[in-house]
């Protein structure tokens, strides 16, 4: 097929890549054999009782794989088998990519879970998966020993924050904050519940070896994805290997070894997996771990301290580090590459973030099922005006098909659905047939995004399906267009639109939610004016309601 956007790449890209058949763990094993002293994560946090001062302390990639050795093993002592899945429920801390990697080893299968689900949440994912092992924090141990007797667990693992902080840190964590925020927990009496750091000081060195081959399933990555009810994406270990690759060959200039990476967005996500954690343990960088990103004196501290050179995130990241009013006590000037991802980045916030920082923010598209990275605005390249997610990224092919049937290709500008084939494509969902059939058809993932291809192979969302607004006239209103105008408005901090049913009319109206900047003052009035002035008719909302913060 045609490839427009080949010629679009930025000069180091390459179109094609040669991907090593090996599992993804892989990775740590080569980074510990090329720069075993070379720090592998920095972690910790700030310190209020110490006017909010940054206290971290660093892991190299020889201690990581150290410790990654002996928690196979005590996996394996557990009776974990390749195959069986192991659900890690923790934020982005050291204990995180050590259960990683450790599951991978003995050939189990990674299940992440968002710490902030509920019950509810956490059992569904639970028994879908049919996960022997969970490996949990322990603020949120109640939750998981709360629904326990609903699932097929086996086995719990709980750990600490705090484990892995700095000396005085720990004190004072122990001290000041561990009972008062409920991050002390007695496992004593639970059955078949062990500390994490008990099992590593009784586990052998190593675990025994098991053959991982490419073809197998290394992570079930839950998603709601396109429509219906949370389903468990089947991504193996080329699909792992392969979009960790092609990230890093997108940032072509990045040095081996040398890399330091911002870890914000949750490493329990596919972009954060994908882009912060594996693409930075192939290339022996450093990650520097943020567990909570709305802590925003961690982040800067960070940036300041660590001098972060690559910084994915999502959009309201950026819009927190650019309008923080403190931003010019600190450096952040090594910032080079930032792709941002799971939203739509309004031209306003790419802008004032790269003027702040001088480094370049391109918008990226992904979907879980695609592990999740599929296209990228180049680095350093021609940019689009508007919003458009760049150019598919190396050996990955797509297509705009039509609404109707899904079927017919359609030409360069039209409007249709994004469909997606690359070796980054997941297997299927986990026993979901129908679903999977319904998504993977003819070799093609059909994403339930809206999008069009212009002449050069740029890429543009639309919309999602089910996001588009059917207006009150029949016109179909797309939520992006209408939210990329109100950032554009120097008053509004952030802003998402929705469609609302209006009295007993047919289809929608359009409701914009807005946070202000810090200090300014807006009517309803002034912000649906505004619209009128920069959209048609139809496109304007009838609906303004002032947030202090949207959910995130």
């Amino acid at each position: 097929m045609e490839k427009p956007w080949l010629n679009e790449y930025d000069s180091g890209v390459p179109a094609t890549i040669d991907y090593p058949k090996v599992p993804v763990q892989q990775f740590l094993v080569d980074a510990a054999a090329k720069f075993p002293n070379k720090t592998a994560l920095i972690y910790g946090n700030v310190v209020e009782p110490l006017g909010n001062a940054l206290m971290d302390t660093s892991m190299t990639y020889g201690r990581l794989l150290e410790l990654t050795y002996r928690f196979a093993a005590a996996l394996q002592q557990l009776g974990v088998q390749k195959g069986d899945r192991v659900a890690v429920h923790l934020p982005n801390c050291p204990q995180f990519t050590i259960a990683y990697y450790a599951t991978l080893m003995v050939g189990g299968v990674v299940v992440p879970c968002n710490p902030q689900y509920v019950a509810r949440e956490l059992e569904h994912q639970f028994n879908d998966s049919g996960a022997k092992v969970a490996v949990t924090i322990s603020l949120t141990y109640p939750i998981v020993k709360q629904i326990r007797d609903k699932t097929k667990l086996e086995h719990v693992i709980v750990t600490n924050v705090k484990e892995y902080f700095p000396g005085l840190l720990k004190f004072l964590f122990t001290v000041a904050t561990e009972k008062k925020e409920g991050h002390f927990q007695d496992i004593s009496g639970d059955a078949d519940t062990y500390w994490f750091q008990d099992l590593l000081a009784q586990a052998p060195t190593k675990p025994d070896p098991v053959e991982v081959k490419p073809e197998d399933t290394g992570v079930l990555m839950y998603t709601g994805g396109t429509t219906g009810v949370s389903k468990g994406a089947q991504l193996t270990h080329r699909n792992l290997v392969a979009n960790a690759i092609q990230v890093r060959w997108w940032m072509w200039d990045s040095k081996e070894g040398e890399e330091v990476m911002l870890t914000a967005v949750p490493l329990f996500h596919s972009y954060g997996m994908t882009v912060a954690m594996n693409q930075t343990v192939y290339i022996g960088g450093s990650m520097v771990l943020i567990p909570n990103p709305r802590i925003l004196d961690h982040v800067l501290k960070s940036i300041n301290k660590h001098k972060p050179t690559l910084f994915p995130g999502v959009p309201a990241m950026y819009v927190s580090v650019s309008s923080n009013p403190d931003v010019g006590k600190y450096d952040v000037s090594t910032i080079r590459a930032c792709i941002s991802g799971a939203a739509g980045l309004p031209p306003e916030v790419q802008e004032s973030f790269e003027r702040l920082t001088g480094g370049k923010l391109v918008e990226g598209y992904g979907l879980s099922e695609a592990t999740p990275v599929t296209h990228c605005n180049p680095i350093y390249g021609k940019r689009k005006e508007g919003s458009w997610i760049g150019l598919p990224v190396p050996d990955t092919e797509a297509v705009i098909k039509d609404l109707e049937t899904g079927e017919s290709i359609l030409g360069t500008g039209d409007i249709g659905e994004l469909c997606l084939r690359g070796p980054q494509v997941m297997k299927g969902y986990w026993n979901m047939p129908t679903e999977t059939a319904n998504t993977l058809r003819d070799g093609w993932l059909h994403t339930g995004d809206i999008a069009r291809m212009d002449h050069d192979g740029f890429f543009q969302i639309v919309d999602r399906k089910k996001d588009m607004i059917l207006g009150t006239g029949g016109y179909n209103i797309y939520p992006r267009e209408v939210e990329d105008v109100l950032y554009e408005n120097p008053k509004v901090l952030e802003a998402t639109v929705a469609g609302v049913p209006v009295g007993k009319e047919r289809g929608e109206r359009v409701k914009a939610y807005v946070v202000l900047r810090p200090g300014e003052t807006a009517t309803e009035d002034e912000i649906i004016e505004y619209c009128r002035d920069n959209l048609a008719y139809y496109k304007v909302p009838k609906f303004v309601e002032f947030r202090d913060e949207l959910p995130k």
